[in-house]
């Protein structure tokens, strides 16, 4: 599964075209977001993917969890919110 990494200074917009051409193709992505302002843009760029997506008849789902990762030697708490079609 294709990993999206979201920061606080990713576009909505952005990320969202991103998510819905993984989506598209692959039928599901993982979105990864480090602290709030993070997760606050990737739950934006997902709202508008399904809007995205919507009009082609895609029912995207989005199913959050926790990951640990590793990020300069550190290892620290990423939300990942796994994206799919219903």
């Amino acid at each position: 599964m294709e990993i999206l990494k979201v920061s606080s200074h990713s576009s909505p917009n952005s990320v969202a075209g991103a998510i819905a051409g993984v989506i598209r193709e692959q039928k599901a992505v993982e979105v990864q977001a480090v602290g709030a302002g993070a997760a606050n843009q990737a739950i934006k760029a997902i709202a508008i993917a399904r809007g995205y997506l919507a009009p082609i008849g895609i029912d995207l789902i989005c199913i959050p969890a926790f990951a640990n990762i590793q990020i300069d030697g550190e290892e620290r708490t990423a939300i990942k919110l796994i994206c799919e079609q219903r």
